[in-house]
């Protein structure tokens, strides 16, 4: 049986575990925290590709070192993260709800009124690590509406299943999906 899946990602390789989302269902687990050779080489690989854009906007948590790199590369001081729920220092927070596939219980994104304002007009682009039910993707574009903001495109590194079929994508690579003993779903 198979426990990771093998991949090249922005020209480097990396061994992806396979993770179990159900009985017959699992995952290639893509994780940038830590690893600032693959989150500086797909920022620049997803700006090279990037739409033009004013601001960047991810959800907590797995995206922030990709765009936190992408703003920095970018020659940006100013990116949003929409938080995993409200926090304190939070001020007339805009909140939406979220089911991903890799949490076992719904969520919310928030932002607070200082973020709300950055992003009114501003043509808007949305960037993560992964996209695979386009769950968290949609709260995102939520906000951005909500708000005022114009969405400029949709990035991430990875597209995990059905996700690579949309033409709405930007993404580096294809993720499959995988059987309990590591082939993959086709």
């Amino acid at each position: 049986m198979k426990t990771a899946y093998e991949m090249e990602i922005a020209g480097l390789k990396r061994s992806l575990p396979l993770c179990r989302v159900t009985d017959d269902l699992y995952i290639a687990a893509f994780i940038m925290f830590g690893d600032v050779e693959i989150t500086t080489a797909c920022a620049k690989e997803l700006l090279s590709r990037a739409p033009e854009f004013d601001v960047m906007l991810t959800a907590e948590a797995k995206g922030i070192p990709l765009i936190c790199e992408m703003a920095r590369q970018a020659g940006t001081n100013k990116y949003i993260v929409a938080r995993k729920g409200p926090k304190l220092y939070m001020k007339d927070i805009v909140t939406v709800k979220v089911n991903s596939i890799t949490t076992d219980h719904q969520q919310e994104l928030s932002i607070d009124a200082s973020d709300a304002a950055f992003m009114k007009n501003k043509r808007v682009l949305i960037v993560d690590d992964v996209i695979s039910t386009g769950e968290s993707l949609a709260a995102l574009e939520k906000l951005v509406n909500h708000v005022d903001g114009i969405i400029s495109g949709r990035m991430a590194v990875l597209a995990e299943g059905e996700a690579a079929d949309r033409s709405d994508i930007i993404y580096l690579e294809k993720l499959p999906l995988f059987h309990p003993d590591g082939s993959i779903m086709e």
